[in-house]
């Protein structure tokens, strides 16, 4: 994929991190894209391990966590920003809500379906990502994933990683990222240690092939 375009959009893509992106962060790494647009980029690294498991993260904001198979998932660093603070990407969770006349016609006008417009997210502080994401910062997820409901498929990170307007798009041209289209397999159902490798596949790349002048897919 070529960087420059003006219209590029990567939402629900992976950056691939190449050889010669050094950075302490983001040297080996797999971001998942939550959004991308002409003002800037937002993302989570889904392969960089935290010290911290889910369980124990729980235990810090005074919840239980009743999903065994996510007791011993770890936490992720996510990225540089605001690392102090969680971001749980998940399946999306939504629920019908009633739609009004005047909702409805600006629906019409924007081309979206009424089907579409009639749904919203169950959690309070969510980002909807195309491809049946959601991204959430509200204590809620935490709260129903604590009492045995919530998302099935959950990622949790500290931090989040972000661009400025223009600042993916340099980077791309600069041969820093391999970009492919999101698997939402790689994030939730591969040990956390595979998901560089499993990522570069959906090129149909090894890890080995890749060299510091190669270029975009």
């Amino acid at each position: 994929m070529t960087a420059d375009s003006a219209s590029i959009n990567l939402t629900h893509h992976f950056l691939i991190a190449m050889p010669s992106l050094e950075d302490e962060t983001f040297a080996k790494s797999v971001v998942y894209v939550c959004e991308h647009s002409e003002r800037g980029a937002l993302g989570l690294v889904i392969n960089k391990p935290s010290d911290l498991s889910m369980e124990s993260l729980f235990d810090k904001v005074d919840l239980s966590l009743r999903h065994q198979d996510l007791m011993n998932a770890p936490v992720l660093k996510g990225g540089p920003v605001h690392t102090e603070r969680g971001f749980v990407l998940h399946d999306a969770m939504l629920v019908d809500v009633p739609v009004g006349e005047e909702a409805q016609e600006a629906a019409a006008l924007s081309a979206v379906s009424d089907k579409e417009s009639a749904k919203e997210s169950v959690y309070a502080s969510t980002m909807t990502i195309p491809g049946g994401l959601e991204m959430t910062t509200s204590k809620d997820v935490l709260e129903a994933l604590s009492m045995g409901a919530g998302p099935k498929r959950v990622l949790i990170s500290l931090g989040y990683s972000a661009w400025g307007e223009g600042q993916l798009e340099s980077e791309l041209a600069e041969n820093s990222w391999l970009t492919v289209g999101a698997d939402t397999a790689v994030i939730f159902d591969t040990p956390v240690e595979q998901r560089y490798e499993r990522a570069m596949k959906l090129l149909g790349l090894e890890p080995w092939m890749l060299s510091n002048d190669v270029g975009h897919s």
